[in-house]
């Protein structure tokens, strides 16, 4: 079996390798010219994603993050609100990992061509047909087309392309666009300062205007990101107007009343990210037609506010490799694969969404917030002895079915 796989961003390497490990030849195709190396912000691989990672046999200390086991609310004033695990030791030890994006990608393409894996560049994919007659070459299911004029055949094809996938489009034309979250995104790295809380540690502080959270990397290294609210989605050109001296006194004039070293982290970060648009999609109605199909954010792109977009994507290139390696015909494979997942992912998009709102405050809002809700969170999870999200653990050597929790 061949399966071209779109996109060589974090899903689509992962996917070539669990197709390999299922014995399944795999390509990956990717629409830029050159790698994404030194591209990005950074993210957070929760402990299930770091499991299906280590069913690849790929090892998260190898990964350039450091571990982030807990975090920490608080709210305006600094008062600590709750306190959450983030993720519970198992027989690896795993906790959440904190990486940068670009690190991440690297080291996943750099397994993938050790493992003679395939990347292309310059592949912009243009359209997908899938020939009565198998195409061209011997038994190809599908025929992908791309902007350079080329052409690839495989058995089935896989888009791993993204919150604004070209796969998707062809498979469901009538797709609802991205749902902006009311949120605009942004983060740095500080340096030369340090803060008083202990390394790895997610401090995470519900301010007055805007949300702001840090993690202690070590010794005069911390990595901080903020969530701004915004009525609505700004337009490229209004993004683009925020240039760094503008955001940095902006970010500056949201935290001036928060307790906490924000102010500080931002004058000691050399270079701030540009803000952009928070970005989900609650429901994709169309996953997969004949030996077509969607995963990762191309099929369920989730806010960065859950830690889990990163994980949920590396899961799905698992699961579906165990799904296609034990049932052999891609309809099928990709019709139990939704089955599986879509549950599991529409929840967490939906919960995601919820703590997105926790961080667009009102005056009363913020009362409930700050007094009955988060402190319940914390509650809950200090009594919960198992988590649904990050407990979940994939059974490579099990026959394709239900997951192991």
């Amino acid at each position: 079996m061949r399966a071209l796989i779109i996109g060589a961003g974090i899903t689509g390497p992962v996917t070539a390798m669990a197709m390999q490990k299922a014995g399944i030849d795999a390509t990956v195709h990717e629409a830029y010219q050159r790698t994404a190396d030194g591209v990005g912000a950074y993210l957070t691989l929760a402990p299930n994603g770091l499991a299906a990672l280590r069913v690849l046999g790929i090892d998260h200390r190898e990964l350039g993050g450091f571990d982030t086991p807990a975090l920490e609310l608080r709210g305006s004033s600094g008062r600590v609100l709750a306190s959450i695990p983030m993720g519970r030791d198992d027989a690896f030890g795993t906790v959440s990992q904190t990486v940068r994006r670009s690190d991440l990608y690297t080291a996943l393409r750099d397994e993938a061509l050790r493992r003679g894996i395939p990347i292309e560049y310059g592949k912009r994919l243009v359209d997908v047909a899938t020939p009565p007659d198998g195409g061209a070459g011997l038994g190809a299911g599908v025929v992908a087309s791309f902007a350079d004029g080329t052409t690839a055949e495989g058995d089935l094809l896989i888009g791993a392309d993204g919150l604004y996938s070209r796969t998707r489009e062809i498979l469901g034309p009538g797709c609802p666009p991205p749902r902006y979250t009311g949120l605009l995104n942004t983060g740095g790295y500080a340096s030369g300062v340090d803060v008083d809380t202990p390394v790895g540690l997610f401090t995470m502080i519900f301010g007055r205007r805007a949300f702001f959270a840090y993690a202690h990397r070590g010794p005069g290294d911390v990595w901080w990101f903020a969530n701004v609210p915004r009525a609505r989605a700004a337009a490229r050109d209004e993004l683009a107007a925020y240039t760094p001296d503008r955001w940095r006194a902006e970010l500056n004039s949201l935290f001036a009343d928060d307790a906490g070293p924000a102010l500080e982290l931002i004058a000691a970060t050399p270079e701030i990210i540009p803000p952009w648009n928070t970005l989900d999609l609650p429901t994709v109605p169309v996953w997969h037609r004949g030996p077509i199909g969607l995963i990762g954010d191309a099929a369920h792109a989730i806010s960065p506010t859950s830690g889990q977009g990163a994980s949920l994507a590396i899961e799905d290139g698992v699961l579906l490799a165990r799904f296609l390696r034990d049932h052999g015909d891609p309809e099928a494979a990709f019709a139990a694969f939704e089955a599986l997942r879509r549950g599991r992912v529409e929840k967490l998009i939906a919960q995601a969404k919820r703590t997105s709102n926790q961080k667009i405050p009102s005056p009363f809002s913020r009362v409930v917030r700050d007094h009955v809700i988060l402190p319940l969170v914390g509650r809950v999870a200090a009594r919960t002895t198992r988590d649904w999200v990050t407990d979940y653990r994939i059974d490579w050597d099990a026959s394709a079915g239900p997951v192991a929790a």
